[in-house]
């Protein structure tokens, strides 16, 4: 299974890099090619704009999606979108590990869905990612108490922005999240104890 990890967290000691090493150990051990998208050690552009194709349809006027669909017909795309799309075409998993910040995805993040999941490629005029699976892997600030529907609202809601908007519009099977509730609070403990329940996560992926 070729697994893409698009990893957003610009502290390398993060609970995030913890669980994102253990997807690469616990995938590579197993024969899996995994490959990492480390959007902050990349500094990955993340501003989607002019600058995205090497020869804009119209310069009078910037229409991301129309430039997107051009681009990628005339393969006129950025080097930094092109080497993405990549990865992606070979990605059989694409597991997006982040921080919850804002009851969303960092603007880096943000920005690589901008970018690389662009329309005619991802989405929109027949294109689609269908076949490929996506999983959020993520940590919150608060406790698990505190994402209710009465008070935050669920993390089902939360991040129906990605489930749905991003994930299904793109064709993608949208997977269970894996959520850390307040990681930066959790005992060292209780975080071998998330980083293990993760690894069960990840080798029931591969059994299916």
């Amino acid at each position: 299974m070729n697994t893409l990890i698009i990893y957003a967290h610009p502290e390398p000691q993060s609970f995030n890099a913890a669980m994102k090493q253990r997807a690469v150990d616990t995938l590579a051990a197993r024969g899996h090619e995994v490959v990492v998208s480390d959007l902050y050690a990349m500094k990955f552009n993340p501003v989607a704009g002019p600058g995205d194709t090497t020869q804009p349809v119209d310069n009078s006027y910037f229409h991301l999606q129309i430039e997107q669909a051009a681009a990628l017909l005339n393969s006129t795309s950025s080097s930094d979108i092109r080497t993405e799309q990549e990865k992606v075409r070979r990605a059989e998993l694409l597991i997006f590990q982040f921080p919850m910040w804002w009851y969303s995805v960092p603007a880096i993040m943000k920005g690589w869905i901008d970018r690389v999941l662009s329309y005619g490629f991802a989405y929109g005029g027949g294109a689609s990612l269908q076949g490929k699976r996506a999983l959020i892997a993520t940590t919150t600030g608060g406790p698990e108490h505190s994402y209710q529907p009465d008070i935050r609202g669920s993390v089902d809601l939360l991040l129906k922005h990605l489930t749905d908007g991003v994930f299904g519009l793109c064709g993608m099977e949208a997977l269970s999240p894996f959520i850390v509730y307040a990681a930066a609070r959790s005992s060292d403990v209780q975080r071998k104890a998330a980083l293990d329940e993760y690894e069960k996560v990840l080798l029931k992926l591969i059994e299916e």
